[in-house]
């Protein structure tokens, strides 16, 4: 297999866990909520190498990071038009509800699993 492919392969499988780990019922909530954004992170390092097969892991996982904790700043602020897109499903998804702090430590790692899981498929697909 591929490394672009096998790299669209994980992004897509892991989709389905992120939601289940997201949006499961019984538990701690505050562990559901680390589980998802740490699949939240890996999904888009996942997503962009897969699209962008030669860039930089690194760089790609920093700008995901990045990303991530604009969108959680921009939870704060609360225009209608944002606000009608969080009340979707897809929006929710992607830019959240509510802005917590909580959320950067699990954004960071997630980041560093994505880095590390990148690499360790490159190498994998390569010796194949």
């Amino acid at each position: 297999m591929s490394y672009r492919v096998a790299l669209l392969v994980c992004a897509i499988a892991l989709l389905p866990i992120g939601y289940a780990v997201r949006f499961s019922q019984g538990g701690a909530e505050w562990l559901h909520d680390i589980g998802g954004s740490l699949t939240y992170q890996i999904f888009w390092i996942l997503l962009v190498m897969g699209c962008y097969p030669k860039a930089s892991v690194m760089r790609v996982a920093i700008a995901v990071f990045l990303t991530s904790c604009a969108i959680e700043f921009l939870q704060l602020w609360k225009p209608p038009f944002l606000q009608a897109i969080r009340a979707t499903l897809p929006g929710r998804l992607v830019l959240g509800n509510t802005f917590g702090w909580s959320d950067f430590p699990p954004y960071f790692v997630g980041s560093f699993l994505g880095w590390a899981g990148v690499k360790t498929l490159r190498r994998l697909t390569r010796r194949t």
